[in-house]
């Protein structure tokens, strides 16, 4: 551990809850025993960690006050987080009946129960180091609690913005949601950064966990840019019927990580995981999903797609891990990539490891560039080329798209997407 590593886990530890201890404890411990993660290391191969090997700084203590004017409105309860420090002034009123949203700094005792009785449930540290840091610095966190047969009215919206107030440092970001028996509610994790050339390096977790029948629709924004380090888990686990709808859009960074872990660990729970990355320049993405079918009747729909550009470089991992008694399972996995550059690369592997005889599993990846004929035929109707790829790339990922069930960030995302592919607001006037 570095000096400097070791200069914030101290600083997060001496101003954490004094209920945290043995988290903190455990993950340090737990942390200065593994081994840094190289290129030998199968889960990182494609993915270098070398921007992670400099100093970086505690987070600022007095970030200031965030921008947020151009933020979508999505007629949700919205809750603001600069460098990982709540913001009420930017933050709306929660209200709702049923959900109680509490963070760790002011949980009361019985809160603090609470959230240890579930915190780390469904996140495996020893298969995931960057956890073991998060542990390691945990001082503060966001609980989300709704109650069992509560409709949660709005959107929830967390916004977690990036000062970059100092050249280098770092923000460690965690949430627990626990969505009670029969419970619906809809969840939007949405980062980004305001100084494209500070290095902030983001370590965050993020815990769902679905009681029996709850439904839990969870969009997740990476849309941080240029300079931004990110490595990030979304770790859920489904009870009995259960069902958990998810999306992902990641923008490319200096370093993006994802690893998306979902247990089903009662009958008859459902997954569905859609998600596109969108690399651009020089950027990295790494996506690495796992789906666990632990016990038998469960089904999962994943796709993902993305679209390489430039010199960009993109990682996509999908493993459907059906066990010994998960029988009658149905699991469904498709990653699609579309390359617009002869320099942009793509390294794909979807995985079944199948361990139950009865069972409907199917997975598949597909690696492609533009279609000169389609190209040709916009062409020949009086689109220029630039348009023309703008509007075919567009195309790759619009089904996607169009599935996003709110429709408030279907209608921020459309142009958002549209507006990164052309450079030229004139390029996407019929997109958007």
């Amino acid at each position: 551990m570095s000096e400097h590593m070791q200069a914030v886990l101290d600083s997060a530890a001496s101003s954490a809850p004094a209920w945290l201890g043995d988290v903190l404890n455990t993950g340090r411990t737990q942390w200065q025993s593994e081994r840094w993660p190289s290129r030998k290391t199968e889960a990182w191969k494609y993915t270098s960690l070398h921007p992670l090997e400099q100093p970086f700084d505690a987070a600022p203590q007095d970030p200031g006050v965030a921008d947020v004017s151009d933020l979508p409105e999505l007629s949700e309860h919205r809750l603001v987080f600069l460098d990982g420090q709540y913001q009420a002034q930017l933050s709306s009123e929660f209200a709702q009946v049923g959900v109680r949203v509490v963070r760790f700094t002011d949980a009361n005792e019985v809160d603090a129960e609470r959230i240890k009785s579930q915190l780390g449930k469904s996140v495996d540290a020893s298969n995931h180091v960057f956890a073991s840091l998060n542990d390691a610095a945990l001082n503060d966190g966001l609980f989300i609690d709704i109650s069992a047969n509560a409709v949660v009215d709005k959107p929830i919206h967390l916004v977690w913005i990036s000062s970059g107030q100092k050249p280098a440092y770092t923000v460690n970001q965690r949430l627990l949601v626990v969505a009670g028996t029969n419970s619906k509610a809809t969840l939007i994790e949405h980062f980004v950064n305001r100084n494209e050339t500070s290095t902030v390096f983001t370590n965050g977790i993020s815990e769902l966990v679905l009681e029996h029948g709850a439904v839990l629709e969870y969009y997740r924004l990476n849309l941080e840019r240029a300079a931004a380090l990110h490595v990030a888990g979304i770790h859920s686990q489904l009870a009995d019927n259960a069902c958990l709808r998810s999306f992902f859009v990641t923008t490319g960074s200096k370093l993006k990580r994802l690893d998306v872990v979902t247990h089903h660990a009662g009958s008859g729970a459902h997954c569905e995981m859609n998600g596109i990355y969108l690399p651009q320049g020089s950027e990295h993405i790494d996506v690495h999903t796992c789906i666990e079918h632990a016990v038998p009747h469960c089904t999962t729909d994943e796709n993902f797609r993305g679209i390489v550009a430039d010199q960009a470089s993109a990682v996509f991992n999908g493993r459907i891990h059906i066990h010994p008694d998960a029988q009658q399972t149905r699991a469904e996995l498709s990653n699609r990539n579309l390359l617009t550059s002869d320099q942009a690369e793509i390294n794909t592997k979807p995985e079944l490891e199948i361990y139950a005889d009865d069972v409907q599993c199917a997975h598949g990846a597909t690696v492609a560039q533009l279609d000169e004929t389609s190209l040709h035929y916009l062409r020949s109707r009086g689109i220029s080329r630039a348009e023309a790829e703008v509007m075919l790339s567009f195309g790759f990922i619009n089904e996607l798209v169009d599935g996003i069930r709110l429709e408030a960030l279907r209608e921020y995302l459309r142009p958002f997407l549209a507006r990164r592919f052309a450079g030229d607001a004139q390029l996407a006037r019929h997109l958007i």
